[in-house]
Order: C-alpha cells, then sequence, then structure tokens
C-alpha cells in the first residue's frame, strides 16, 4: 500500500481522494474507537504522540502491521491526521459483535450524560457511537436504533441552542431558526416502516410548532391538526399515544381561549373535541405514562377545571 505523508487534511479533501481513480485508499476499512486512543508518528508508544482521538470519531485504517493500525482519524469534523493506532477498542465491520461493543459503549456515554456528575461531552461521545453502529454495521439488528439515537441526540442538542435564542419565543414557526431535519430524515429514508422511521417523523413536528401562542386561538388550532395527522399517519408508531394527548390538550387549551374570544360556541366544541381525542389517547396508550396522563387531562375537561390561561 503506497505510504502517505503525514498532514493535516480537510474533510472535503479526504472524500476526493477517496474517488480518485486508482487512489490507494479506495478499500480503506472504517472503525471507531470506544476509549480515547492515541495516535503515534509510528507504530510504537515511544514514538512522538500526534493527537487523542475521542469516542465514536471516524477513523479510516490504512494498513496494518501487527497490533498496530495506520489510520486516518477525524478529530473535528473538519480535520484528521494520520499516524498510528494501537488495536485496542478499535471496532471495525470484522469485529466479532461489535456492533453490540460499540452500542453498549453509547448507551454507558449517554448515562454518563444524564448524571450530574458525568463525563464531559459525553453526550456528543454517545451521539458519535451511535452513528457508527449504523455506518459501520449497516446490516446490524442496531443499525435503525444507533442511526435514530444518534439523530435524537443531536436534536436535543441543537433544540437548547435553539429554544435559548430570542427567536424562540416567536408566534410563528418560521421566524425561529428549526432543528436540521437532515438526521431525521435519514433514518426515515434508511429504515421505512420501523418504529425508529415513526419516531424520527414524530420529532420533526417541533419545528413547526408555535414559539409562544400569545393567548390566541390560531396557534393551538394548527398544532392540534398537526398532532392528530401524526397518528393518523403512524397508527402503529411508539409516538401516536403521546401525540393523541398533545392534540387533547391542545383542544382543552382551546376551551378557555375561545372564552377569551367570546366564541362560545367554539368553546364548547373544543370540550367535545379535547374528550374525544384524550379517550382515544387513553385507548392507545397501553401501559405507556401516556395513559394516565390522558386520563388526568379527561377528568379536568370533564370538571371544567382549566388546563391554560389565568384560570388554570
Amino acid at each position: 500500500m503506497a505510504q502517505f505523508p503525514r498532514m493535516w487534511l480537510s474533510r472535503s479533501a479526504f472524500l476526493i481522494l477517496l474517488l480518485l481513480p486508482g487512489s490507494a485508499l479506495a478499500d480503506v476499512i472504517r472503525a471507531a474507537t470506544i476509549r480515547i486512543a492515541a495516535i503515534y508518528l509510528s507504530p510504537d508508544t515511544s514514538s512522538a504522540k500526534l493527537a487523542d482521538v475521542d469516542r465514536g470519531r471516524e477513523i479510516i485504517v490504512l494498513e496494518t502491521s501487527g497490533e498496530w493500525f495506520k489510520v486516518e482519524a477525524y478529530l473535528t469534523d473538519e480535520r484528521i491526521v494520520t499516524g498510528w493506532m494501537q488495536n485496542k477498542g478499535l471496532e471495525q465491520s470484522s469485529t466479532p459483535d461489535g456492533d453490540k461493543v460499540l452500542f453498549g459503549e453509547a448507551v454507558d456515554s449517554e448515562d454518563q450524560a444524564s448524571q450530574r456528575n458525568g463525563r464531559r461531552y459525553a453526550a456528543q461521545d454517545a451521539m458519535r457511537l451511535y452513528g457508527e453502529v449504523a455506518e459501520i454495521f449497516p446490516q446490524s439488528q442496531l443499525a435503525g436504533e444507533g442511526m435514530y439515537r444518534s439523530a435524537d441526540i443531536r436534536w436535543q442538542i441543537e433544540k437548547v441552542d435553539v429554544m435559548s435564542l430570542p427567536s424562540a419565543k416567536e408566534q410563528e414557526s418560521y421566524l425561529r431558526r428549526g432543528m436540521n431535519e437532515d438526521y431525521f430524515k435519514k433514518v426515515i429514508k434508511k429504515f421505512p416502516g420501523t418504529k425508529w422511521a415513526f419516531l424520527a417523523a414524530f420529532h420533526l413536528i417541533d419545528n413547526k410548532l408555535c414559539g409562544d401562542w400569545q393567548g390566541q386561538s390560531k396557534c393551538p388550532e394548527k398544532e392540534a391538526g398537526i398532532y392528530e395527522k401524526y397518528a393518523a399517519e403512524y397508527p402503529q408508531s411508539p409516538a401516536a399515544a403521546e401525540a393523541m394527548y398533545h392534540a387533547a390538550y391542545r383542544w382543552s387549551a382551546l376551551i378557555e381561549i375561545y372564552k377569551s374570544e367570546e366564541q362560545l360556541k367554539k368553546s364548547d366544541e373544543a370540550k367535545a373535541r379535547a374528550t374525544a381525542v384524550a379517550e382515544k389517547a387513553i385507548a392507545q396508550a397501553g401501559q405507556s405514562d401516556w395513559g394516565p396522563r390522558a386520563r388526568r387531562l379527561l377528568y379536568m375537561v370533564q370538571q371544567g377545571i382549566p388546563t391554560y390561561g389565568n384560570g388554570q
């Protein structure tokens, strides 16, 4: 295999090399590490250390020498470094149960991220590790879930930033910056008809919601319709009952909003609609928490207890 000088390359430059006819990189092996791994100038721990590679970072194996791999490793999304890495914790498509090992490390990282004193950047580690399960082991039974979980973590991280902006309080969704939908849409495209595609489609609703209803009926009317449409299109989705609950809540909120707008007939209609949709949510919820939540909402509607506004 041809030798390449050690250098820093942009991601786009490296992809161009992969596409060149006859490139020595054409048949390289993709891998990911489950630990922070050091890259050395030569296959010897006494040689100069070039960098550390974080968990789940993309790695391209160029050649092997015993227990050492020469790799191109992405330190960030834009820079890669060439060097030698020990084959410890390096998962590739030929690694026995490598998909399960990567997935397990992702779960552990996600758990770290949920802990108050958990490892710093553990959520980003989990996001990358889940993604690599799908990339390195596309035929694995865990591939769809890995791609979905990776997209979900990315979405939640971005959502925190988006919701912290002043534009998040705008009434219309198009007036604020939305979350990047590409990763969830990739899940839907690659794993159609699966629970992961259904859940990905559910999350995309976030970008259609109003920032602040401002006490007006326009937003909850629209949002109730969006949630009901989702539940109708994806009746087998694990999120179907949740969607029905959110729709029922919006109809319950409209009971008081319509009163404030002096639309008493619509208020009565909203009460009937909230009741019907909440009952559907209860029927569809099974053993999930959305059943008791919908039952509580139904009780409040039947008792005339406001769920929105000053009366709440």
